[in-house]
């Protein structure tokens, strides 16, 4: 047995250290052999690193010298690796299911079953888009109020839905110093969704009030939320969604303490809600940053550093939802889940996967409840208390993004603060200019969407759902990851609907199977991306026997460069002989260009190429409207 030595000397003592340079030289050697010559030095680390939103840089390599300032210790201010010292160790963090049927008594059902399954808190939406405020009783039913947090989302009725809420409470006397829960007022969000201001004073000095009103009988019910979702839902980068949770935070803040309230009493009513998405270390760095900045926020505002700590809850993005092929959800919603627990998100809540179709079912919402459970129970993911702490790239990733979020709240708070951004119309553009650049990097594949822009499913049966409450519209637009994709299998249907048959495409084949698999496949899943059906060419028979018999309206030729330039001209002529309205051919074609051209390809389609302006045009040509 090898007895270690007990001189505190590292295991890696007899090994020099290596550095930077050596590294840049094995990656000069990878990039060479991949055809990338005359990369050297920061330059070859260059061509390894991915950009992200707000200018943000995700390099291949950090060392100790890429790290950020020191972010402090859990539960002390910056507040970065956590709100609490204990973190989410002792129970994990709250498990918060949403809940959004119109009826109560189906509400009520769910809400029971979710409490009895590891959920930990309701979230309600009420009014407009769930239940009726009369309905409150009924909905929670069962529930016991003094244990079980309730978390309202009322709109516009947040005021009506907090009385009835206290009256239940009253009713069954819970004592108003038991209670706990979330108002959720928030009047800036509302304007955010619906665009409409012309009630905003009036809804800032009664959220005021319900906040007096907590601070002073109720302290486990905060009054406020600051919603960032809109923003989030509307386009904007995770710095835009951090911006604007700020300057809201801000505007409440003065709205509470012109009302009377403390600062530090202030802080306490107000709770955060961001967007968590499939991109796990942005949503860690997201959180983290989040708390650091309102951290900032309240020391300038002379709260005691103990009030400095942001409440969060933490939602699965809808944006990054899709309504084909939704089982894919369970894998972004359990990375998003992931990501907000090691954030240190106080509550999490995990959308069903087909929250996107409309209202979930009894299966959605028990894997939705369960994703939290496995990583709090199986994983034990809440037992070590900040986990990406220390991590250089979160650590450098967390400063970069608080940074440049803090920017964007400047420029709020030059423009007038939240309101005036909103009503000026500043948040809204800059929210539509990140969506255009996103949706540029969606269309050209950069950003791929499983199981809708790559590996679609074309014979998947349609996952059919209840019609939810319409959502607040008027304000900021909803975007989605797969809306232009979407757009185009829905033209698909329409046209498989109207004659029986989905639009087709014939994939010509030249040349062995090692030849043409590669660029047949990547073929086959572009179109498929567009609902168009991909048949492939029987190697037994000539192409003008074949390509009649398939039912394409168009085709594409597949192979290999080499075989391209021997057969593809020929090939092109033969399809354009039997009848094919418009040949593609799959791949860069180089300096062949013109010869295919004149020979009778229309177009090329290749890795890079903008998706959905070629399948758009491909169902034009095939007449699909």
């Amino acid at each position: 047995m090898t007895v270690l030595p007990d001189d505190g000397l590292s295991l890696a003592a007899e090994f020099p250290d290596a550095t930077r340079e050596q590294w840049h030289r094995l990656v000069e050697g990878v990039l060479r052999k991949s055809g990338r010559d005359g990369l050297s030095g920061t330059a070859a680390e260059d061509a390894l690193s991915t950009e992200l939103q707000d200018g943000l840089t995700t390099r291949p390599l950090y060392t100790a010298e890429d790290g950020a300032e020191a972010p402090g210790f859990p539960g002390f201010p910056p507040f970065v690796r956590g709100g609490r010292a204990e973190g989410t160790a002792v129970s994990g963090w709250d498990v918060r299911q949403r809940q959004a049927h119109p009826d109560a008594k189906r509400t009520n059902e769910a809400v029971l079953t979710d409490l009895e399954n590891g959920v930990t808190s309701v979230w309600l939406a009420v009014g407009e888009e769930g239940i009726p405020v009369e309905g409150l009783a009924q909905a929670l039913d069962g529930v016991y109020l003094d244990l079980a947090p309730v978390v309202l989302e009322p709109g516009a009725a947040f005021e009506a839905a907090a009385r009835e809420l206290f009256r239940l409470h009253e009713e069954r006397r819970v004592p108003p110093r038991a209670a706990l829960g979330n108002l959720g007022a928030d009047p800036l969000g509302l304007v955010a969704r619906t665009g409409r201001d012309n009630d905003l004073q009036a809804h800032g000095e009664s959220a005021a009030a319900l906040a007096a009103l907590c601070d002073r009988d109720h302290p486990g019910v905060r009054a406020l939320v600051v919603d960032a979702l809109p923003y989030h839902e509307g386009g904007g980068s995770a710095a835009e969604e951090l911006g604007c949770s700020l300057a809201t935070g801000v505007a409440y803040l003065r709205e509470l303490t012109a009302a009377g309230l403390s600062v530090d009493a202030a802080c306490a009513q107000l709770e955060f809600r961001l967007a968590a998405t499939a991109d796990q270390f942005l949503t860690i760095a997201k959180l983290r940053a989040a708390r650091r900045l309102w951290s900032r926020v309240a020391e300038v505002c002379g709260a005691a550093p103990a009030a400095a700590a942001q409440r969060q809850h933490a939602v699965t993005s809808r944006v990054m939802m899709t309504r084909r092929d939704p089982w894919v959800n369970m894998l972004r919603t359990t990375v998003a889940c992931l990501g907000a627990g090691v954030g240190g998100a106080d509550s999490v809540t995990v959308l069903p996967f087909d929250s996107a179709l409309g209202l979930p079912d009894a299966f959605a919402r028990r894997i939705a409840r369960n994703t939290s459970s496995i990583l709090l129970e199986e994983s034990h993911l809440a037992r070590v208390i900040d986990p990406a702490g220390g991590s250089w790239y979160v650590e450098r990733l967390t400063d970069e993004l608080a940074r440049a979020a803090w920017d964007w709240f400047q420029e709020i708070e030059r423009a007038g603060g939240q309101a005036a951004a909103l009503r000026s119309g500043l948040v809204a553009d800059r929210l539509a200019a990140t969506w255009e650049r996103r949706s540029e990097d969606l269309a050209h594949r950069r950003e791929p969407i499983t199981g809708v822009s790559e590996f679609p499913h074309l014979a998947e049966e349609p996952v059919e759902r209840e019609t939810a409450p319409a959502a607040p519209s008027g304000g900021l637009p909803a975007v989605r990851r797969d809306e232009s994709f979407e757009a185009l299998r829905a033209r698909s249907d329409a046209h498989l609907a109207a004659t029986g048959a989905r639009p087709r495409i014939f994939l010509a084949t030249l040349g062995p199977a090692a030849a043409h698999t590669a660029r047949a496949t990547f073929a086959a899943n572009l179109f498929q991306a567009g609902g168009i059906e991909p048949v492939l060419a029987d190697g037994d028979r000539e192409l003008a026997e074949a390509y009649p018999a398939s039912g394409a309206t168009a085709a594409c030729l597949c192979s290999s460069d080499t075989l391209y330039a021997e057969q593809a001209e020929a090939a092109a002529a033969e399809l354009k002989a039997a009848g094919a309205s418009r040949v593609y051919l799959a791949g860069r074609p180089g300096e062949q260009r013109d010869a295919y051209l004149r020979a009778g390809v229309d177009a090329f389609v290749f890795a890079g190429a903008d998706a959905v302006a070629v399948l758009s045009a491909a169902l034009d040509d095939m007449g699909v409207a």
